[in-house]
Formats: C-alpha cells, sequence, structure tokens
C-alpha cells in the first residue's frame, strides 16, 4: 500500500476544503435560502369564490422579479458579467426546480444595453437570457419591456420596440389571462403623454383594453346598455386585472417604504421625477380610472415598496434581481384566484454572506498552511538537532 507524505496530504486537504467552499458559495448555498420560501396561502374568508364561481383552491402559482439588466458588451467587466449571470442563473434554475411556479413574470429591464446594442450584440444578450432563464414547458415566461430595453422616452424607436417583441413572441401591451386572471401587461416607457407614434399607440391599445374589460365586467351585471355599448369588444374573464409594468405609479419618493428590501436611508427622500423615476400624474390617474386594478405590480427602482394609491389601489415594487444592484435581491411569490390574492416575498443569499464565506474560509486555509508549515519546520530542526547531538557522540 502506498504511502503518502504529510506535504501531499496536507495540499489535498486544502484542495478539497477550497472546493467544498466554492461548491457550497457558488451552488448550493441557494438551496437552503430558497427552501425557506413558500407560496402564501389566500385567506378563503377575504378571498371566498371569485366571480365566476371558480374556488380559490385552485389559486395560480406566480413568479414575480425584475431589473434583471444582463450586461452587454460595452458596459461592465467580463468578470462582473460571468458572475452576475451565474448567480441569476442559479437562482432562477433553484427556484424553478424547487418551488414549481405556473407563470413567471420579468418586469422590465432585462438587458442592460438593449437601447444602444448592435444587431450583434444583441443577438447574444438574448442567447444568454434564454440559456440563464431555461424553463419547462409546464412553466410559461412573460417578459414586459423596460427603459433599458428600448431606452427612455427620448430614445426609443420602432426599431428596438419591435425587435423586442420579436425576441418574445409577443406585443408590448396586451392581457395574458391564465385560470380566469387578467394580467394587464403595460409598456409604461410609452406612457410619456406626448403623442409621439409610439405613445399614440399604445395609449390606442390601452384604451381597447380598457373597453373590453369594462364590457367584460359588465356582462354578469343586468343593464339594458350593456349590449350597444359593447358590440363588437373582446370578451375576457369578469374579473378586475393584475396591472404589471415596468414604470412604478406616481408618488413623491420612497419616504415611507419600508421593509429589508427599501431604498437605504439616504435615498429614501429623494425626490422621483416624473417620467424619468415614475409615470407623471396624468398617466398614472388615467391607468388607474381606465382600469381600476386590484393589484399593481412595477420594478425600475430597484428596491421594495408598498404603494396604496387613492386609499384603494395597492401597488408593489419589486426589487431588482441582480447582485449588482443590491446587495439582497428577491422576487416575489404570489397565489392568485379570481377573488383575491396573497403574496410573499423569497429573498436570495446575500452578497455580503456569500463574501464573508469566502473571506473565513480563506483566512482558515492560511492558518492551516501556516502551522503545516511550522510543523514541518519544527521536525526538521529536531532531525537536525539528532543527527548533531550523534555527530558530536562520535
Amino acid at each position: 500500500m502506498p504511502r503518502f507524505s504529510a506535504k501531499w496530504i496536507a495540499v489535498v486537504v486544502l484542495i478539497a476544503v477550497a472546493g467544498g467552499v466554492f461548491f457550497f458559495c457558488e451552488y448550493l448555498i441557494y438551496f437552503p435560502t430558497i427552501l425557506k420560501c413558500a407560496w402564501p396561502k389566500i385567506n378563503h374568508v377575504r378571498g371566498g369564490e371569485g366571480i365566476d364561481g371558480q374556488p380559490t383552491g385552485s389559486a395560480l402559482r406566480a413568479m414575480v422579479l425584475s431589473d434583471t439588466h444582463l450586461l452587454g458588451a460595452v458596459g461592465g467587466h467580463w468578470f462582473d458579467k460571468l458572475r452576475r449571470e451565474w448567480q441569476m442563473e442559479r437562482a432562477f434554475q433553484t427556484a424553478l426546480w424547487l418551488l414549481r411556479p405556473e407563470i413567471v413574470f420579468i418586469l422590465g429591464d432585462i438587458f442592460d444595453e438593449g437601447k444602444w446594442s448592435s444587431p450583434k450584440d444583441w443577438e447574444d444578450d438574448v442567447r444568454r437570457f434564454n440559456r440563464m432563464f431555461r424553463h419547462s414547458p409546464d412553466t410559461e415566461l412573460v417578459v414586459l419591456v423596460g427603459n433599458h430595453d428600448i431606452g427612455f422616452h427620448y430614445e426609443m424607436d420602432w426599431f428596438k420596440l419591435q425587435r423586442f417583441e420579436k425576441v418574445f413572441n409577443a406585443t408590448s401591451t396586451r392581457i395574458v389571462t391564465k385560470k380566469g386572471i387578467n394580467f394587464l401587461l403595460v409598456n409604461s416607457v410609452a406612457l410619456h403623454g406626448d403623442g409621439c407614434p409610439i405613445c399614440q399607440s399604445v395609449e390606442k391599445e390601452l384604451i381597447k383594453l380598457s373597453r373590453d374589460l369594462n364590457c367584460s365586467l359588465q356582462s354578469i351585471q343586468p343593464s339594458s346598455n350593456v349590449k350597444d355599448n359593447c358590440e363588437g369588444s373582446q370578451s375576457y374573464p369578469p374579473t378586475p386585472p393584475i396591472m404589471l409594468q415596468h414604470y412604478p405609479l406616481y408618488r413623491v419618493s420612497d419616504a415611507s417604504c419600508t421593509g429589508q428590501d427599501a431604498a437605504p436611508p439616504e435615498e429614501r427622500h429623494l425626490l422621483f421625477r416624473e417620467k424619468y423615476d415614475v409615470l407623471s400624474k396624468e398617466a398614472s390617474q388615467r391607468l388607474l380610472q381606465w382600469f381600476k386594478p386590484r393589484l399593481i405590480l412595477s420594478g425600475h427602482t430597484h428596491s421594495g415598496c408598498e404603494v396604496l394609491h387613492d386609499n384603494r389601489y395597492p401597488e408593489i415594487s419589486v426589487p431588482s434581481f441582480n447582485w449588482r444592484n443590491r446587495n439582497n435581491p428577491s422576487f416575489i411569490l404570489a397565489s392568485f384566484s379570481t377573488g383575491s390574492y396573497a403574496l410573499s416575498k423569497c429573498f436570495l443569499p446575500e452578497e455580503s454572506t456569500v463574501i464573508a464565506v469566502y473571506c473565513s474560509a480563506g483566512a482558515c486555509l492560511l492558518f492551516l498552511f501556516l502551522a503545516h508549515c511550522m510543523w514541518i519546520k519544527g521536525l526538521l530542526q529536531c532531525f537536525s538537532l539528532c543527527l548533531l547531538g550523534k555527530h558530536k557522540s562520535l
């Protein structure tokens, strides 16, 4: 049986420990973190049965995340790109495997440089996105457009918008219906109200969708004017929509936002700019009047917040899913029925925790290495003294 020297044993131990720490921090750490998350249960007293009589027990499981910001060819270091994309891929794939959502929404800013990327760079960004956010046929992935995907209002054009819509095989403003629940997807980048061609097109589509939804709601109410006013309208399940968009509705600041995913205290009182940080007051009021949503989900700010508009319409701002934007990314787990909903947040491993594990492991390995070296040095000294003593006795 071969005998290994203490030196080689120490090398093997060091490599095994380093490999184990790397495997834990880059792969295993997502499992215990996401295992803490669970689908929220709908309050049966609050929900009861939906408008169409569907029981709350058949709730739709939806996962909502935002602002993935895949780095492009221009900005960001190659290692930063590799690191962030690996983190998001592992987090997303682990969440899919453990939680099994039926539908996943990403609330815009999929890419960081879609607003100026060349056709070649765009194809590379899309290829990487499809690899990272791959999913089984049992899960539907729905993507919304953000300002980094097609540019801010002054940068967007038909080419960028149609390029985005072609990749994701859907128009940027539409209604997605699943299990009798209406999800209204809004291209909030085009809601400046200045009469630009894209803005006019999006507003025209929103007015049509508003009419269709209102007519569907009126169809279950006895009224002699319904047929006259709603002739030719498209039918949807008669339930108020869940509204999803990239920009939040108008609010002054994040001063009232709380929680571990809220903006840092020094940033919460900074005033938001209309049409840049949030939608304008006018656009926000139009959306609320047209659709009367039972819930609004938005992104863009990279921080979490809960707002109640007009003491009636709740809005949840979903934090960024990218560790480049925050130390503690998270996503929303939502259970929807036709009559109610329940939400919970699922926090991902903190970057600071991963760095602390690496630093602690590095310090321990360095200590063991130095201790091993001192032990070897001590043996050599003892051996030398023994040889020297024998030589003197001779």
